[in-house]
């Protein structure tokens, strides 16, 4: 049993790496903390504890990790310093080895983390407790909201897929979700909150129903009858998930966004078969299809990725014309990276960095092709904004149903509010369309 008086005073910080998962979850470890008496430390106090949320979905992504980790303990020198997240999961000795990390939890743990809160007095090495991955069983909800307007509700957890290029499944455990009628309670606190906006997230968010025996359909259609929330988005969805009634109920829904973002990867059939996705390239052309048929302006966001073993020259321009002929405004496009323990590793042809390099600007090019010209296509249009919080110099940011970003002067009044305007010209050096009232 832990001492509550040990959190008397004192003071924590937070850093977060990675997805809006991760974000999701330290905020729900902040709550927990803040309910035993831990407030958070202002920008530039020195911290009693500081949390380190890391990702390891790439090689730069441990690298950022340890960074960060260092750079943290060199800012708060006496804080008691716990490290969680996917690398303190896949390497917790490496993150117990850094000199001043306190505590390593794993997975399963980090979400319970005032219960491995002893002392908090400095240890010599960093004790490690984790859980072996196909042992992660439970699910926390959590949801955050980010610096700007939205709110992030984390809906589902861990991946069944084993994807040969990801670690995720083996950092995050296997797929689990909470109850739909927890959500939903959760939205109406986003609401009691003054929330406008949240996006689902979660590892792989069309699995959800492991848990509980139900679908993700019948969770999106519960969400859509809360009042007071003004619009859902959903976060990346596999394109083999992504049923054709779920894009009905999108086009038909009172708050969901037309907006859409599903991971392609590859548009090569045969690189997909060595990555063991789950679909082929005719599937995710008919969900596009089905999208722009029924959701003529909806924005649809695509993730690639570049460089992975097998793709060679022939796969990758195949891969480029098939995403040439996609009517998508934008790519998310990752470069591949050696993941220890991965199936990936097992094949034999490999892209160089230069060529990796070469690949991806080939991509980003094509995708700032397709998002001006969507933008353009948009010019003149009817929509509703929400404008954040966040003020860049006299100007405010904000997204339409259909994610363009427009800006306008700012006007604190509109803040957080959904505002009737006018699409209007397109601002190169903002990347955004100006709102016209």
């Amino acid at each position: 049993m832990i001492d509550q008086s040990i959190f008397k005073n004192k003071t924590a910080a937070y850093f977060t790496l990675g997805c809006k998962l991760n974000f999701a979850e330290t905020s729900a470890i902040g709550r927990q903390l803040l309910n035993s008496g831990v407030i958070r430390a202002r920008r530039g106090q020195q911290a009693d504890i500081c949390v380190i949320n890391t990702c390891s979905v790439t090689e730069l992504a441990d690298k950022k990790g340890r960074q960060t980790i260092r750079k943290v303990i060199q800012e708060h020198p006496d804080a008691f310093v716990v490290v969680t997240g996917c690398y303190a999961q896949l390497k917790p000795e490496d993150v117990a080895g850094i000199d001043g990390v306190d505590l390593v939890l794993g997975t399963e743990q980090k979400l319970d983390v005032v219960k491995y809160l002893d002392d908090l007095k400095k240890k010599e090495r960093g004790e490690v407790i984790t859980s072996k991955t196909h042992r992660i069983r439970s699910f926390v909800p959590s949801v955050s909201a980010d610096d700007r307007t939205r709110y992030f509700l984390k809906v589902q957890d861990g991946c069944d897929y084993f994807c040969s290029f990801c670690t995720i499944p083996y950092a995050r455990g296997r797929s689990r979700n909470g109850s739909i009628a927890d959500l939903v309670r959760q939205a109406e606190q986003v609401v009691e909150e003054g929330g406008k906006e949240i996006v689902l997230t979660g590892v792989n968010i069309g699995d959800f129903g492991h848990s509980t025996k139900e679908r993700f359909l019948d969770l999106i259609m519960s969400l859509d009858n809360v009042e007071g929330i003004e619009r859902y988005r959903i976060s990346s969805i596999e394109p083999n998930l992504l049923s054709d009634e779920i894009i009905d109920f999108v086009a038909a829904s009172k708050r969901f966004a037309p907006h859409f973002h599903m991971p392609l990867q590859a548009g090569s059939n045969a690189v997909l078969k060595l990555m063991k996705r789950r679909y082929d390239t005719a599937l995710f052309r008919h969900k596009v299809e089905k999208i722009k048929t029924i959701l003529p302006h909806a924005f649809i966001g695509v993730d690639v990725i570049v460089g992975v073993r097998g793709e060679t020259d022939a796969y990758f321009e195949e891969s480029k014309l098939f995403i040439q002929s996609l009517d998508i405004p934008q790519l998310h496009v990752f470069t591949y990276s050696e993941r220890p323990g991965t199936q990936a590793l097992q094949i034999e042809y490999v892209v160089d960095p230069k060529t990796k390099h070469v690949r991806s600007k080939a991509l980003l090019d094509i995708s700032d092709d397709k998002l001006l010209r969507f933008y353009e296509s948009q010019m003149g249009t009817e929509k509703k904004v929400l404008f954040e919080h966040t003020k860049r110099g006299d100007k405010m940011h904000g997204f339409t149903e259909n994610y363009v970003k427009l800006y306008a002067d700012y006007d604190l009044s509109l803040i957080n509010k959904i505002s009737d305007v006018v699409v209007g010209g397109y601002d190169e050096e903002g990347m955004s369309m100006k709102a016209e009232f």
